[in-house]
């Protein structure tokens, strides 16, 4: 008899993911995963090409139903990277130039002109100004893509986030939509309203004609009608990915965090109502069920599980595995600290134009000392975040859940532990995202609440001392870092 199931796309920088989850039990029933570029045109620029992604997940979802017999397909639930921007042509469904990608700093300078509105737009949105926000982005796409904004504002060309591009061609362009949570990301939306801001449309040069329609979480996005997915499936949830893993770790309630450790790294954490921060965090919508409305506050950095990847093509390793055992060697850095700010320094400094920094080496200084501090960089960045997050809420976190691809290598997840001196669990199940928008899939159907996944659980083990003299190297890099690049 056929299973019911829930097939769940995982949409990512570097790859798409296609997962089949048991619609009762949330068992993994089958996957499938199709790998992605980004290209650096210029320094400090980073792009993908949109059919290219549209292609991955086209060809992860046949890849997962053709290699999963006996599981029947109920409905569609995807999560998505953050932040990157389409623009397409509304007749032919083609985009008209490179998707940009969350990770780029084209935008910097049009960022430090809107300066003088920094307040103005955080009362509206809860995002900051930087680059990595769509909104600086699309507008850069409208005014240096040749012709584009004449259409836009004729009703001739769509824009949206990379849940809106799929949706768009999953539909075959009967639908033009986005999620609340997608829809928060893009410093256009006004948190209190839940809709598309009118001073911010008008403050960053955007057409309204050119934006989806912004539906809850769980709403009924329309059926499949693509060349090569299954006909007619309904699509019931867009989310973004790191919204999709706080669900995934089983965190709906105020209190609890969690970090995705993927390209780059998100800590977020359910609040009862907006939280303003006080500490270079930013507020964000979680999701909506329905009317119900969850917030959330966030701190991003760009380059966390990429800085590993950059390391190992730095040092001519083979893969972070090696990194990783190379680090290993020896038991702490040796005064080496490494500042992964190949793409600016994200929550909670936000200076865009700090570079990464490799400091404090001697005649001792050996290879394995430089691995373990680019270990050590990636946790001591997120453990900023989460000393922000602590006085933001009042309150220290008592413990933190880690996901994602580099959450799966137990040095750095000890190193983090280390530094934040609180205790980190692991789900065994590491593909939250996927998990998070298919359980929420899983419950419009009616089933119970899915089990939580096995944890492991990492201990904090240095000294106070030795943690205090890790703080304080890292915390002159980062000022370097920055200073070195006014």
């Amino acid at each position: 008899m056929a299973r019911p199931a829930i097939l769940a796309v995982d949409q990512g920088t570097t790859n798409t993911k296609a997962l089949l989850f048991a619609a009762d039990t949330g068992e993994v029933l089958g996957r499938a995963s199709h790998p992605l570029g980004v290209v650096h045109p210029r320094p400090g620029w980073a792009e993908q090409s949109a059919e290219a992604i549209w292609g991955s997940v086209a060809g992860a979802i046949g890849e997962v139903i053709a290699t999963t017999p006996g599981a029947e397909v109920a409905s569609l639930a995807i999560a998505n990277q953050r932040e990157t921007i389409v623009l397409w042509d509304a007749e032919s469904g083609e985009a008209v130039a490179p998707a940009i990608s969350w990770q780029c700093r084209r935008t910097a300078d049009r960022c430090t002109a809107l300066m003088p509105h920094a307040q103005e737009i955080i009362a509206a949105t809860g995002l900051g100004i930087d680059p990595l926000a769509p909104s600086t982005k699309l507008a850069w796409l409208l005014d240096e893509t040749p012709g584009a904004r004449a259409k836009a504002e004729a009703g001739l060309l769509r824009a949206g986030t990379i849940d809106s591009w799929l949706l768009w061609k999953l539909t075959n362009g009967a639908q033009h939509a986005t999620d609340v949570s997608n829809a928060s990301r893009t410093q256009l939306m006004s948190l209190d309203a839940l809709d598309w801001d009118r001073a911010m449309l008008a403050l960053f040069g955007v057409p309204r004609l050119v934006l989806p329609t912004i539906r809850p979480s769980d709403a009924q996005f329309g059926l499949t009608a693509a060349s090569g997915v299954p006909s007619g499936l309904p699509i019931e949830v867009l989310l973004g990915d790191s919204h999709a893993a706080l669900l995934g770790h089983g965190f709906a309630a105020p209190g609890q965090a969690k970090v995705t450790c993927g390209t780059g790294s998100s800590l977020m954490a359910v609040t009862p109502a907006r939280v303003t921060s006080s500490h270079g965090l930013w507020s964000t919508i979680a999701w909506a069920r329905g009317h119900d409305v969850f917030h959330a506050l966030e701190g991003n950095v760009a380059v966390s599980g990429h800085a590993a990847a950059f390391a190992v093509r730095l040092l001519n390793l083979r893969d972070e595995g090696e990194l990783t055992r190379l680090a290993a060697e020896v038991p702490d850095s040796q005064g080496v600290t490494f500042v992964p700010a190949l793409a600016g320094l994200g929550a909670p400094h936000w200076r865009s134009e700090a570079r990464g920094l490799l400091s404090g080496m001697s005649l001792g200084t050996s290879p394995a000392h430089v691995a373990r501090a680019v270990l050590e960089g990636i946790a001591l960045q997120i453990a900023d975040i989460v000393f922000a997050m602590d006085a933001d809420l009042g309150a220290p976190l008592d413990t933190l859940s880690v996901d994602g691809g580099a959450a799966a290598n137990d040095l750095l997840v000890q190193i983090l532990a280390d530094v934040i001196d609180r205790p980190v669990l692991r789900p065994r199940q590491l593909e939250l995202g996927a998990r998070g928008v298919a359980q929420l899939a899983a419950g419009k159907l009616g089933g119970n609440a899915w089990a939580i996944v096995d944890q492991d659980r990492f201990e904090p083990g240095i000294a106070g001392a030795d943690r205090g003299q890790l703080m304080a190297r890292w915390r002159q890099a980062v000022t370097a870092s920055a200073a070195t690049h006014p």
